[in-house]
């Protein structure tokens, strides 16, 4: 066992021994295990770092404003307002496009993992 495993394991057993990890939501439940297979291996941690804080990636974050933009246009009568919400959706669907198109790139991950995506679903 390595070092930074030994001292991980005594800083466990010393918040059990003080009751540190009494109470704790979720206590007694089975874990919610995630299928991360389709994260390569060196972003899960990353991953689940972000996931955990609620950060999503650009894109989608755009998505959401992009949906919420839609239903203000449909539900606005003021036609100046209108007009004003519809500029600024145009410019959101653009960043989004804009983005989309980089990640479509051969630095993006479907870039990188096209091929073997490809011969694995045949």
């Amino acid at each position: 066992m390595d070092v930074v495993a030994m001292i991980a394991e005594e800083k466990i057993r010393e918040a059990i021994k003080n009751g540190e990890l009494e109470n704790l939501p979720g206590e007694g439940k089975p874990l919610k295990i995630q299928d991360l297979s389709h994260v390569p291996a060196e972003l899960r941690a990353g991953y689940i770092l972000l996931k955990n804080a609620g950060v999503l990636p650009e894109e989608l974050e755009l998505r959401k404003e992009i949906i919420s933009l839609q239903t203000l246009v449909d539900c606005c009568y003021d036609e100046e307002d209108r007009k004003s919400l519809k500029r600024e959706l145009n410019a959101k669907i653009l960043r989004f496009n804009i983005l989309m198109e980089k990640r479509k790139g051969s630095g993006s991950a479907l870039g990188l993992y096209k091929d073997k995506i490809y011969n694995k679903l045949g």
